[in-house]
Formats: structure tokens, C-alpha cells, sequence
């Protein structure tokens, strides 16, 4: 369940979830994307002692994705699960895509595990019986320290539509930091591909277990920084990608010459890239080409970027998939 400290909904994430929920939910279609998003299922009003505060209840799920990915050496998720789950958001992209609604906060966070079994549930209740969680007993209330998760084997769902936006083209600053499209520091129009932008992000993340783009200096977020590591990346930037914006002419010339203060580092993809040799290093990089471009419509689709040959090493359902220990919940 999800409390909103207000009760003013035009204003507050969680009454943009249930506005987009509302939304996704009255749409009639037999796409199976729609079974991969995590809509709210009820909402009510709940009399606290300083006003009403909007809930919102969701089907329950299991760790997100940043939670697994902490319980692996080195931070770094099996290839196979990571292809499998990406299958699957891609899936629920293109749904999303296809009816105009643009995430815009993607990351490990907003992934969440499903549950197999709702047994679990009852396992947590049980242990708390047995043995009650730590809490903290203050004048107006008392704090429950929650029970760890166990890892669940079910099918991961896109979660939090709060900073979701419906419609094709967009303004203003969204996405999580270190996950921002160059578009979006820029400050220029932006669409559902930084969504996709946000995929090869997350994925890289996943299986590196650390961020493509630092973005920071001493500790705070950093635009020039940002994308700075994008030009060591990427290159230089298209000419026409820097007449979209006037903040452009803040770090690049009329030719797409750096003028910034900040270094570029020297750095390439093959370089960052430290746990993928041979084929699998050679078509993860080749995926994230595809992907991390300046120019949003350079991008592929979810549609298109479903059977990347990457991801579609081992498709869902395949052999390849079947008994896979990579893909079994961690003891």
C-alpha cells in the first residue's frame, strides 16, 4: 500500500499513479504488456491526525530489482535472468508505448520480482508471530522495522507509474539522475524513447553492476559531467541534435566541439565493459550502440527491441531457459 502525505491528489505522485492507473486500466486491449505493469487495484481516503491521507493498494510483489542485484557477487545479475527480464519489459513497453504513456522513472528500483506463490506472505506473517520485528515506540505512533524478503521466482512487473506522463511528446526534468537521456538535461522536447534509453541504462547496471554514467562531482549530481562521460561514449553529437536546444552552445560549438570546462574521460564501452567476453561482450555492446544515441528517434522501439540479438540469445521459454540454475531464487 502506498500513503500520500497529502491530500491534495493534482500535485502529488500518488495521484498521478492513480490517474495513470485509472487510465491503462479503461483501456480494452488484448496486448500481454498490460499483465507486466503493477496498476493500483483500490484507492480510499484514510482520516489521520493532521487530515486525509489518499492510499493506494497494489497486488503484492517481491524484492526490486536493485534489492537482487545487491545479493550477488560483485553486484552483477545473471546474463540469463537479466535477458529474460528485459524480454519481458519490453513487452510492457510496447503497451505502454502504443497508448502514449511514457514512464519516465525507470530504473532497478521500479522493477519489482512477482510472487509465485502467496505463501510467502503467510511465511512473513508467521515469522512475525514467532519472532516480532524490531520497533521504536513514539509518543503518536509506533515504527516497525520490516522482515527482509526472501528472492521470489515470479514474473518481474514495471512498477510506480508516478512521474508517468500521457501523450506522445513531452517537457521538463524527469528520470532518476544518473539514468537521464541527454534530451532531458537539455531540456529539450522528449518521448517514450527515454524509456528505451532508460532499458539500456538498467541493463548495464544489471550485469556491471554499476552505473554507466557516474554523472556526479563531489557527490552532487553534475550536468556538465554527465555529459561529458556521454561524449567519451558516444562522440560528439550530431548537428542537428544541438539545434534543439540553447543550452547546447554551454558545452559544444556550432560543430559539435567540446568547449566545457569538464575533461572528457578517456573511456570507451569496451572498457567499462568487465564481466562480458567474445560473443556475449561483443553483442551486449552492440545492443547498447543501438540504444544510447543522441538523437531519440534513432533509437529502436520496445517492438524492435525485443528480439535484439543480445536479449534474444536466450528467448523466453526456450530450452536455454529451462532449469537454468542462474535463474533460481538465491538461498
Amino acid at each position: 500500500m502506498k500513503v500520500c502525505a497529502t491530500e491534495e491528489l493534482s500535485d502529488s505522485s500518488v495521484g498521478n499513479e492513480l490517474a495513470v492507473s485509472q487510465y491503462l486500466d479503461s483501456i480494452e486491449a488484448e496486448h500481454p504488456g498490460k499483465n507486466f505493469l503493477r496498476l493500483v487495484v483500490d484507492s480510499f481516503l484514510l482520516q489521520g491526525s493532521i487530515g486525509k491521507h489518499q492510499c493506494l493498494l497494489f497486488t503484492p510483489l517481491g524484492l526490486n530489482f536493485t534489492q537482487l542485484r545487491n545479493r550477488f557477487p560483485e553486484k552483477s545479475v545473471p546474463k540469463l535472468l537479466v535477458q529474460h527480464t528485459m524480454q519481458i519489459l519490453l513487452i510492457g513497453f510496447d503497451f505502454l508505448h502504443q497508448v502514449d504513456v511514457v514512464h519516465t522513472d525507470i530504473s532497478p528500483n521500479n522493477i519489482l520480482l512477482g510472487l509465485e506463490d502467496m505463501a510467502v506472505l503467510s511465511e512473513i506473517e508467521k515469522t512475525e508471530l514467532e519472532s516480532p520485528s524490531y520497533r521504536k515506540q513514539l509518543p503518536d505512533r509506533t515504527i516497525h522495522m520490516s522482515h527482509k524478503l526472501p528472492v521470489t521466482g515470479g514474473v518481474p512487473k514495471i512498477c510506480d507509474f508516478g512521474a508517468a506522463r500521457i501523450g506522445a511528446e513531452h517537457t521538463g526534468d524527469v528520470m532518476p539522475g544518473q539514468y537521464r537521456a541527454p534530451e532531458v538535461i537539455l531540456d529539450m522536447k522528449w518521448d517514450s524513447k527515454i524509456d528505451i534509453w532508460a532499458i539500456a541504462l538498467t541493463t548495464w547496471d544489471l550485469l556491471q553492476g554499476n552505473y554507466l554514467f557516474n554523472a556526479s562531482k563531489d557527490g552532487l549530481l553534475h550536468d556538465e559531467r554527465h555529459l561529458a562521460e556521454m561524449v567519451s561514449l558516444m562522440g560528439p553529437p550530431p548537428k542537428e541534435f544541438l539545434r534543439r536546444s540553447e543550452n547546447c552552445s554551454k558545452y559544444w560549438d556550432r560543430e559539435g566541439n567540446w568547449i566545457a570546462q569538464t575533461p572528457i574521460p578517456n573511456q570507451s564501452l569496451e572498457t567499462r565493459n568487465k564481466h562480458f567476453s567474445g560473443q556475449d561482450g561483443q553483442l551486449l555492446l552492440q545492443f547498447m550502440r543501438k540504444i544510447v544515441r543522441w538523437l531519440p528517434e534513432e533509437r529502436p522501439t520496445a517492438e524492435e527491441l525485443y528480439k535484439d540479438a543480445f536479449l534474444y540469445q536466450n528467448p523466453i521459454g526456450s530450452d536455454a531457459g529451462n532449469g537454468s540454475k542462474s535463474t533460481e531464487p538465491i538461498k
